[in-house]
């Protein structure tokens, strides 16, 4: 007989600390929070009434910015997060996907194959991303805050408990 011998067992890493989850998580935000002002301006030029069609560029920075919006998506996913940690993170993903979608919808309404009066209308009234974009930023910097030790929800902040997802 033949001894079969054991694979060698192999350390299991622990889980990362609220902390590392926090950094993790605030560090992908502040880089959601920086493609911002972009995915804005791809919408709010998409709503431009001004004269002619909208600028071909902005279907490039567009296409762009949906790239990269899918990118950080996967980001957000990848991410080792557990309790409320990970439910900031899953209120973060919902409002990334928000943006993903504004700046997709935004650059079909204004290059559409078949434009008509409907369609016309729907994209005169693009303007921007809104209040879901400020709330995103208002997460990251609760979540920045916390990974600081600062904000609620941290050792020395006011209040420990959820990040306020």
């Amino acid at each position: 007989m033949t001894a079969v011998s054991a694979a060698p067992k192999r350390a299991v890493a622990p889980p990362p600390s609220r902390q590392e989850q926090l950094r993790a998580l605030a560090e992908v935000l502040d880089e959601i929070a920086a493609a911002q002002p972009l995915s804005d301006q791809v919408v709010a030029a998409c709503g431009d009434p001004g004269p002619g069609p909208v600028p071909d560029s902005v279907a490039r920075q567009g296409g762009r910015q949906t790239v990269l919006c899918a990118r950080l998506g996967r980001r957000l996913r990848e991410l080792t997060l557990y309790g409320d940690v990970a439910e900031a993170r899953e209120r973060a993903s919902r409002l990334l996907d928000y943006q993903h979608w504004m700046v997709q919808q935004s650059l079909n309404l204004a290059f559409t194959a078949n434009p008509d009066a409907r369609t016309e209308a729907a994209r005169l009234h693009l303007n921007g991303l809104g209040a879901p974009a400020d709330e995103l930023r208002e997460l990251r910097d609760r979540i920045r805050a916390q990974a600081a030790g600062t904000g609620p929800g941290s050792a020395n902040g006011r209040r420990t408990g959820t990040p306020e997802p």
